[in-house]
């Protein structure tokens, strides 16, 4: 008889043709763990486990309905589901995380790729993604959120510390940090902008309502954490905070300029004959 703390371990024999699980989770008392290499697992319906669910290196988790375990949720893949995911810890995936409704976690929520949902993101402490953050409704974590892309919401963002992106943030409502808010390109909002330190992007920054940063209120901020750092203010007033402009970049123009010629050095000679300069220019051999 094996140990009922054991967990439930899903292996290649349990699964169809299609890499459907053959038994039932909708009602497992229980942790679950999934072999490695298995790609993904598929469930017909819900998956609900009282205690951990894990996916080992090479194995992803795909729900037709929901994912609900009272603990953990990981994989070495990614994590997919039709309606909402919900662990009463933390949620990590090796690739992407994505829920048709909303995603929420005890502690935090990270993925190797990509993070989407339907309506709304909760983390009880961060959210972390390689790629973009996306969310129907609103994003909310208690502590901070990064991600290697943008990060959108169709509501509010929210976080107890720093929010980052690699490019964008945009936000149907406002946006709210408990730190620095920093942006790659540029940063949105419906309504205002609220920052414990400085606020910063490369592109434009644009909120419907007021702006402010260096609000923090545990200690006194540097001069350059009261900063509202942009290429330009497109709208918005700033409320609280100095505003730093550094201008747009040049917008760049990708010309395609096609010549037949038998070497690249004469292409040359024939493409800056045409268009003056070579400049950023590039000779393709299409053969």
């Amino acid at each position: 008889m094996s140990d009922k703390n054991e967990p439930l371990r899903i292996t290649a024999a349990d699964l169809d043709a299609e890499k459907y699980y053959t038994g039932d989770l909708s009602n497992h008392q229980g942790s679950v763990e999934i072999e490695g290499d298995l790609g993904y697992v598929r469930f017909r319906g819900w998956v609900r486990v009282t205690g951990s669910l894990r996916a080992l290196a090479g194995s992803g988790i795909k729900a037709g309905s929901g994912i609900k375990a009272g603990s953990g949720i990981k994989a070495g893949l990614g994590i997919k589901a039709g309606l909402g995911i919900k662990a009463g810890w933390g949620i990590e995936a090796g690739s992407g995380i994505k829920a048709g409704s909303g995603i929420k976690a005890g502690s935090g929520i990270k993925a190797g790729w990509g993070i989407e949902a339907g309506s709304g993101i909760k983390a009880g402490s961060g959210i972390k993604a390689g790629l973009g953050i996306k969310a129907g409704s609103g994003i909310e974590a208690g502590l901070g959120i990064e991600a290697g892309l943008g990060i959108k919401a169709g509501l509010g963002i929210k976080a107890g510390l720093g929010i980052k992106a690699g490019s964008g943030i945009k936000a149907g409502w406002g946006i709210k940090a408990g730190s620095g808010i920093e942006a790659g390109s540029g940063i949105e909002a419906g309504w205002g902008i609220e920052a414990g330190l400085a606020i910063s992007c490369k592109l434009t920054l644009s909120a419907r309502l007021r702006i402010f940063a260096g609000l923090c209120n545990w200690r006194r901020p540097a001069s350059e954490e009261l900063e509202v750092r942009c290429g330009k203010l497109e709208r918005g007033e700033v409320a609280f905070g100095t505003l730093v402009e550094s201008g747009l970049p040049e917008p760049t123009q990708r010309v395609l300029v096609e010549v037949k010629a038998e070497t690249p050095e004469s292409a040359r000679e024939l493409v800056q004959e045409r268009i003056g300069s070579l400049e950023g220019a590039e000779v393709v051999n299409d053969g």
